[in-house]
């Protein structure tokens, strides 16, 4: 299949967290940007989440006053699917609902001919989602992290009827437009992020709900030891860093006893089916009337804020 001769307008469906923040990346980046939502309240909301992205950007001195104002009156909005029509790529970010997904894929499948290439945002393997989709070979999953235009990661998967031309244009795409993709195989659920987060979720989930430690010892644990590494070097680096025959000898001695449960501890069910959804209800594993997670929330953005400020 050939792909777009180079990457001109963009459309993103869905203006939601992860729809609007990458609306700004490819915006700033200088692309044109249809941005397709459900109505003109919800797309008015998503301009301003942006322009107070921007601001921050701006703060940071990572983008200048000019630029924001330039990449925003590069977003056109629009509230029917087929508005992402001439579009060379289309980024779906819709709400996590497999039929939905079917649906927007069917309609853009339609709207959009070859050759535009059809992205999914989410954390669905194409394969998931060409149900009902005639050209499945240019459907493929490009995985953003929330909130996208902090996070530089997108995870780019084929699926088996994807063509092989199309994951080497959409990386080259991604990279232009300032992200760093990571190319995946075969497709698995979850990517590979989401496996290796939810990896340790697990463990510290299992250790908190065992009574092993408390949930501030457990997180304390994390940020002061190995969380201060991991972005200098990936679990696999530490490993070989660390000594292979080292790692072996303990991973022998460690993985018999470490949690596979299949599902959630009962304790954070329990937690979930009292309404208890932390810290968008006030409680969770902790109680947050006692803690303050907005200023928390600030501190991580600042986090990531600072790893996107370049040295000196």
């Amino acid at each position: 299949m050939p792909t777009p001769g180079r990457l001109g307008t963009v459309a993103v469906v869905g203006n939601g967290i992860i729809g609007h923040g990458v609306a700004q990346i490819f915006a700033v980046a200088g692309y044109p940007v249809r941005l397709i939502g459900r109505a003109p309240a919800s797309l008015e909301r998503a301009l301003g989440k942006i322009r107070e992205s921007l601001a921050q950007f701006e703060r940071h001195g990572l983008v200048a006053a000019d630029v924001g104002e330039a990449a925003l009156g590069r977003i056109a909005t629009a509230t029917t699917l087929e508005a992402a029509a001439g579009a060379d790529l289309v980024v779906e970010a819709v709400t996590e609902d497999l039929a939905l997904k079917h649906g927007v894929f069917e309609r853009l499948d339609r709207a959009c001919p070859p050759p535009t290439v059809l992205a999914s945002s989410s954390g669905q393997p194409a394969s998931r989602l060409v149900a009902r989709v005639r050209h499945r070979e240019r459907v493929v999953a490009a995985h953003f992290w929330n909130p996208p235009q902090l996070i530089p990661l997108v995870e780019v998967c084929a699926g088996p009827e994807t063509h092989p031309d199309v994951v080497p244009w959409v990386t080259h795409a991604l990279r232009a437009a300032g992200k760093q993709p990571v190319v995946l195989e075969r497709e698995i659920d979850g990517f590979l992020g989401n496996r290796l987060q939810f990896a340790l979720l697990r463990e510290a989930l299992a250790l908190w709900a065992a009574g092993v430690a408390s949930a501030e010892a457990i997180d304390l644990a994390v940020r002061t030891s190995f969380g201060r590494r991991l972005a200098v070097t990936g679990p696999l680096e530490s490993a070989d860093v660390g000594g292979l025959d080292t790692m072996h000898a303990f991973a022998a001695f460690l993985f018999p006893s470490l949690d596979r449960s299949p599902a959630p501890p009962a304790a954070m069910g329990a937690l979930v089916q009292a309404g208890h959804r932390g810290l968008p209800s006030g409680r969770g594993i902790y109680d947050w009337s006692t803690r303050d997670g907005r200023a928390l929330v600030a501190r991580r953005i600042e986090e990531l804020f600072r790893h996107l400020t370049p040295p000196g």
